[in-house]
């Protein structure tokens, strides 16, 4: 079976085409720019990838310039549209309704909208995709995959907040954390290459990239996320600021004379990395100031390093130990320096990392030493495969039984 997977954001349109059962990659590429006069599109896979400027106007257009890519010219990877079997949608935000993947349906439209305030620039996105592969492929059967759905069977414990319960009956105020497909991924390869079951297994899975986020998954259940309400919660990032005093947000307010969302752009788009170092949201430009001897870029380093030393003790105690820890993302996976930071000091938990091992190696690969109680694996993330394989599953069985309603006995509430 062949699996479109579709990532759509507010301005741009990611996608890889997968045959599942050989989880071989046929295609990829981007639409940058969409809605644009400097719109791009890069197709193709390796050296074999061209870039084009074309209009898109909207994600119909992008959808339609990916579909005719896909069936034509150089980099065509299949003959026809016939030949994609379903389509696969990330969603970033599904909140207290979708604690799976779904066959997407109307209802499941409303309710990615109805989420959107959550995160406006991904879930109305989102639907613009969902949109222009209907328009396009009207009888191919599309899944939506939810980076919140891993994250369903935290406990209220965990996902609750110290504030009046009255605004979670309300408004639903509460964590519905993020990046779960990828630590989906990469606690269930973690238990392949551990050739343990996942449920013999405690697991912390760390996504540090631009965007940050840790979690300590207990026997093969999330039980604790970093990401909160919103992906601006946790960990200190690119951008985002990560978790603070609170009281921080209305002093800054009353200051300097912010409304809500200016004061929101701070906390996103102008925090982290970039706002403590004033260079970059780039871990490797803020490093090379750092080595260079600029004090805030290595403040900048120190911080984010110890944001995420702080975050594993904290799920340590959570789960009363860790048989393994995860790294992925773009600075989990490429940084050694890093990743020798985030783990020095932690020899008395029973956490050694090689320095060699740390340093080269395969992409995914085992960095600690030999007799360290806890391991620390490298594994490069895939969230596009495990999109792939829900919504290979999904429609398997949509086909082999078609009058069963697969999304029935969903959360809903």
């Amino acid at each position: 079976m062949n699996v479109l997977v579709i990532n759509a954001g507010s301005s741009s349109l990611k996608y890889q085409l997968i045959n599942v059962e050989s989880q071989a990659l046929l295609a990829k590429g981007l639409c940058d720019r969409v809605g644009s006069n400097e719109a791009e599109h890069k197709h193709g896979l390796g050296d074999a990838e061209i870039t084009e400027c074309v209009a898109m106007p909207d994600h119909d257009h992008a959808v339609a310039l990916v579909l005719e890519a896909l069936t034509s010219g150089p980099t065509k990877a299949i003959d026809s549209l016939d030949e994609i079997d379903a389509v696969g949608h990330r969603i970033v935000q599904g909140g207290k309704y979708f604690d799976r993947s779904v066959i997407i349906d109307e209802d499941v439209i409303s309710k990615i909208d109805e989420m959107a305030e959550l995160a406006p620039l991904h879930n109305k996105a989102a639907i613009m995709g969902i949109r222009g592969c209907q328009h396009h492929m009207p009888d191919t059967p599309m899944v939506a995959v939810f980076d919140t759905s891993f994250y369903q069977s935290l406990p209220p414990k965990a996902y609750m907040y110290p504030i009046p319960y009255e605004y979670y009956e309300k408004y639903a105020v509460r964590k519905y954390g993020a990046h779960g497909t990828s630590h989906r991924y990469i606690s269930e390869r973690a238990a392949d290459l551990l050739e343990e079951d996942i449920r013999d297994l405690k697991l912390i899975t760390c996504h540090l990239g631009n965007g940050c986020s840790i979690s300590a998954i207990d026997h093969g259940v999330a039980v604790d996320t970093s990401m909160g309400m919103t992906p601006l919660d946790g960990l200190m990032m690119g951008t985002r600021c990560g978790s603070i005093d609170p009281a921080i947000v209305t002093y800054i307010m009353e200051k300097e004379g912010l409304t809500p969302k200016e004061m929101n752009d701070i906390l996103n788009k102008k925090s982290g990395l970039y706002g403590v170092s004033g260079i970059s949201n780039d871990l490797r430009s803020v490093d090379e100031r750092a080595e260079h001897g600029d004090e805030r870029a290595l403040l900048a380093y120190e911080m984010y390093s110890n944001s995420a030393k702080k975050f594993i003790g904290q799920y340590i105690a959570v789960m009363g130990g860790v048989d393994c820890i995860v790294l992925t993302g773009g600075v989990g996976e490429n940084s050694a320096k890093m990743r020798r930071m985030i783990f020095a000091g932690l020899q008395t938990m029973g956490i050694m990392l090689d320095y060699e091992k740390n340093r080269t190696g395969p992409r995914e690969r085992e960095i600690s030493t030999d007799d360290s109680e806890v391991l620390i694996v490298i594994i490069p993330t895939d969230e596009e495969l495990m999109i792939a394989h829900d919504t290979y599953e999904l429609v398997h069985d949509l086909i082999a039984d078609p009058d069963i309603d697969y999304n029935e006995d969903l959360l809903f509430f």
